[in-house]
C-alpha cells in the first residue's frame, strides 16, 4: 500500500471522526439533557454503556467532585452478590466521580439500572465541582435502605469501579485510597484481593 494511500485513508478516518463528533453535539443540543453524577460502577463508560445501550464516553463531561458526601458500601446487590457503593452525607467530606451529560431519554434506563423502582436508590440532587465550574442539580444516586456496616465488593465490582476511576482521570491518590478502602473490606470479610 502506498503511502498516499495511507495517508488517504488517516485523513479519511479523521474527517468522519469529526463528522460524527458534530453530528452528536448537534444532536445533544437538540434534545434534552440532565447531569449525572457517577460515582460506583457507572464511572466506567464502558460498564454504563452495557445498561443503557449506547456509547457513553461521549457524553463524559470529566472527572468531578461532590462537596458534603463520602463513600461507603452500605448496599447489597442480588445483582453482583456483594456489597456496592452508596454515598453518605457528610460535611467534612468529598466524593470524587464522573459528571456526564446525558439524553433525557435515557433516563428511564439508568433508573432501572439503580433499582429506583424497587426502592434500592433514590435520586438526589447534588451540586458537583467539575472543570473549574460548578453544575446545580446533577442527579445522582442514594441508598434507601443502608445497611449498619459495609459489605465488602466483590472482585468483579471492584475492578470495574477503579477501571472508571482511573480511565475517567480521578485523582490519583483518590484511586488510591478508594483500592485501599475496598482491599481492607475484603480482607475484613475473608474475600480474596483483587
Amino acid at each position: 500500500m502506498s503511502v498516499q494511500t495511507e495517508q488517504f485513508k488517516d485523513t479519511l478516518a479523521a474527517y468522519n471522526w469529526k463528522n460524527t463528533n458534530v453530528r452528536m453535539q448537534k444532536q445533544q443540543q437538540q434534545e434534552p439533557m440532565f447531569y449525572y453524577f457517577a460515582y460506583g460502577s457507572c464511572m466506567c463508560p464502558v460498564d454504563l454503556k452495557r445498561s443503557l445501550g449506547e456509547k457513553t464516553h461521549i457524553y463524559v463531561v470529566g472527572a468531578a467532585t461532590l462537596p458534603g458526601y463520602r463513600l461507603g458500601f452500605y448496599c447489597y446487590s442480588a445483582f453482583r452478590n456483594c456489597g456496592v457503593l452508596d454515598i453518605i452525607k457528610d460535611p467534612t467530606s468529598s466524593v470524587e466521580g464522573v459528571l456526564y451529560k446525558l439524553p433525557q431519554r435515557l433516563g428511564y434506563a439508568l433508573d432501572e439500572r439503580e433499582g429506583v423502582h424497587q426502592n434500592w436508590y433514590r435520586h438526589e440532587q447534588v451540586d458537583i465541582a467539575c472543570n473549574g465550574k460548578l453544575y446545580n442539580n446533577a442527579r445522582t444516586y442514594m441508598v434507601v435502605d443502608k445497611l449498619t456496616e459495609e459489605l465488602a465488593p466483590n472482585d468483579w465490582y471492584f475492578n470495574v469501579v477503579l477501571r472508571g476511576a482511573v480511565t475517567c482521570g480521578l485523582p490519583e491518590q483518590y484511586c488510591w485510597n478508594l483500592f485501599n478502602h475496598m482491599h481492607q473490606l475484603q480482607q475484613r470479610h475473608g474475600l480474596k484481593s483483587a
